[in-house]
């Protein structure tokens, strides 16, 4: 399905000049606030100036809905419920980032993808760790980064239950 996008939701958000606020909420997926900010003018114009610093959040959380995360939902199909709140804070990551230099970071991902590749694009944790030479917070947190960064998503083994990594490669 189509990925939307943080420029257009901005657009949206103009037409509330014209008055028609909560555009931009129907846009990404919003469909019960969009459908009150269409009814109160964008809540008053309150929720509308709110919105300009919450819209970049809306679009990411589509956009992960979209690609089968489901923020907040289950997912069918024995898959594994990814919520923005189960992935390691942003600070520690950039914390970890600082820490590593950049040759190294951009040498793990790319062993990372080298074994995906190797793999038929699906890799677990364990088949991750003896590909980067990393201690094994490390392979989760690179693992979440290439999820992060759309080089994978995170589902069950239908056969099994374990968790698998699926790169598209």
């Amino acid at each position: 399905m189509q990925q939307v996008n943080t420029g257009t939701a901005y657009i949206f958000w103009c037409l509330w000049l014209l008055g028609l606020g909560g555009v931009h909420r129907l846009y990404t997926g919003q469909i019960g606030s969009g459908l009150i900010y269409l009814l109160t003018w964008g809540l008053f114009g309150v929720g509308q100036v709110i919105d300009l610093a919450l819209i970049p959040g809306m679009v990411d959380r589509r956009n992960l809905y979209l690609r089968g995360g489901h923020s907040g939902s289950p997912i069918v199909n024995q898959s594994v419920t990814l919520n923005i709140g189960d992935i390691p804070q942003l600070k520690e990551l950039q914390q970890l980032k600082a820490t590593q230099p950049k040759d190294q970071s951009n040498n793990s991902m790319q062993k990372l993808l080298k074994a995906a590749k190797e793999h038929g694009g699906q890799l677990s944790v364990a088949q991750a760790a003896m590909y980067v030479d990393l201690p094994p917070e490390q392979v989760k947190e690179l693992l979440l980064e290439a999820v992060k960064a759309g080089y994978a998503d995170i589902n069950n083994d239908s056969k099994t239950g374990a968790v698998r990594y699926y790169f598209d490669l």
